[in-house]
């Protein structure tokens, strides 16, 4: 391999390659450990969906029968790429693992598959894999910020950005030289992928967006640990990812802060089971149904003041078809909040078709918000205007959504919301997921890794 000078390894790969626990602060350490138990919930609830049950059997179906790493929930063992695969899809189907705003990108279905993966496959200790994890974070977080707004209006950031960060999870775990780590994010750009238009048509691609950054980021490192050489300059090349992807990249996104500036415990958890562009307005509109103790029946319109994004990514729903679709429709999510106080698993299942529910959801309209569109996405406000069947007119407006750093949940409200998605989602006893989410909160302190679930 062509020996790169230190003057050409890019800041970000050689972060992903020397960053160890001991060098995290303990706060992010803590957050780690938090985002880690809500990813966990969120692959219990997903296995059991048809578009992730299709992606587990195609990796099953191509082996090895067994390996050292866990299809998360089920008896099945299989190599670190199947693995990563197969939990990926799992990771991302109920709409609850987490998000971060700035990037608008969802790093913990894509980071944690990956790590686990390879930790189980090498025998890596708990703290090596929650520090490839963090590497993970840092490293997917800026890349989808570089890309800006203009990417994420066709492209699904976490199925691109994805990528690079998988990749750097799995580079930190092989010991990858930066050298090589620049390689292996060479080759992970250069097979990002994903794009919105499956909304339009409630197609499965989402599970598979996921499944295959995890898998590509994953490979990427692999191959780069073997020689194989990839883009030296991917994020800013003539025909690199900004090039192609993007038309308001910003280079110096890349390295804001890096190593000082922890961009995981910007993470937000979502506290509904929908598209993160519809809570604020959910929340909004239920601090003014809280306020004035309304009820359904009580409400003649709302308008909902979004920013640009949540109008290309929501817009296109405009009757929902299937669960997934429902959750990308601003309509359907407000009214089954409305309906319900929250908007849950189960809720979506009986209600995103029920009369009441599409009664209500026509009376939910989204419009172009500057100050909500200026403070995107950085900030997600929540305003809406609700007009009453009595006509009055009311104001709801939401700083932070619950599940934002300023407004998040507590280590007790994370147990019992995995606990709830497990319970969704699988047949494992109750006192056997709550043994692994104990086990989890301390996992840093394990050598190896093993099984979550025996």
């Amino acid at each position: 391999m062509k020996q790169e000078t230190a003057a050409n390894i890019h800041p970000l790969a050689q972060f992903a390659t020397e960053l160890r626990w001991g060098a995290i602060p303990q706060d992010v350490q803590r957050k780690a450990e938090d985002l880690l138990v809500d990813w966990f919930g969120s692959v219990l609830a997903g296995q059991s969906a048809r578009p992730v049950q299709s992606i587990t059997r195609f990796a099953v179906s191509q082996g090895p029968a067994q390996g050292a790493c866990e299809i998360i929930g089920q008896k099945a063992t299989t190599s670190p790429l199947m693995a990563a695969l197969a939990n990926a899809a799992a990771s991302h189907v109920a709409e609850q693992d987490d998000v971060h705003n700035g990037s608008v990108f969802h790093p913990a279905a894509v980071v944690f598959p990956p790590a686990l993966a390879v930790a189980q496959s090498i025998g890596a200790s708990g703290e090596r894999f929650m520090a490839a994890c963090v590497a993970g974070y840092e490293v997917g977080i800026r890349v989808g910020e570089f890309l800006g707004r203009s990417h994420y209006k066709i492209f699904h950031t976490t199925g691109t950005a994805g990528t690079i960060a998988a990749a750097a999870a799995v580079g930190n775990l092989l010991d990858l030289t930066p050298q090589q780590m620049q390689h292996a994010f060479g080759s992970a750009g250069t097979q990002a992928a994903g794009l919105w238009e499956f909304l339009r048509t409630a197609a499965d691609s989402k599970q598979l967006h996921t499944a295959h950054a995890a898998s590509a980021g994953l490979t990427a490192a692999y191959l780069a640990k073997d020689g194989f050489t990839g883009a030296q300059d991917i994020f800013t090349g003539p025909q690199g990812m900004a090039a192609g992807m993007s038309t308001d990249s910003n280079p110096a996104k890349l390295t804001d802060g890096l190593g000082t500036r922890w961009a995981t415990p910007e993470t937000s958890f979502k506290w509904h089971a929908s598209c993160r562009h519809t809570h604020p307005a959910a929340d909004a509109l239920l601090q003014v149904m809280q306020q004035n103790h309304l009820v359904p029946s009580d409400i003649a319109h709302v308008l909902c003041h979004v920013h640009q994004g949540a109008i290309d990514v929501l817009g296109p729903v405009v009757s929902p078809t299937t669960v997934h679709q429902s959750k990308f429709s601003m309509g359907t999510v407000l009214a089954i909040a409305a309906r319900f106080g929250h908007a849950g698993l189960t809720e979506f299942d009986e209600q995103f078709l029920a009369p009441d529910t599409v009664a209500l959801r026509e009376k939910i309209s989204m419009v172009l918000d500057q100050e909500v569109d200026t403070a995107y996405p950085q900030r997600w406000i929540g305003k809406v205007t609700v007009t009453t069947t009595d006509g009055r007119t009311l104001q709801g407006r939401i700083e932070e959504p619950k599940g934002d750093p300023g407004n998040t949940l507590s280590r007790e409200e994370i147990t019992e919301k995995a606990l709830r998605l497990a319970a969704y989602g699988s047949d494992i006893p109750k006192d056997k997921v709550r043994a692994a989410v104990q086990s989890l909160w301390s996992i840093a302190q394990v050598n190896p890794v093993q099984r979550l679930i025996e």
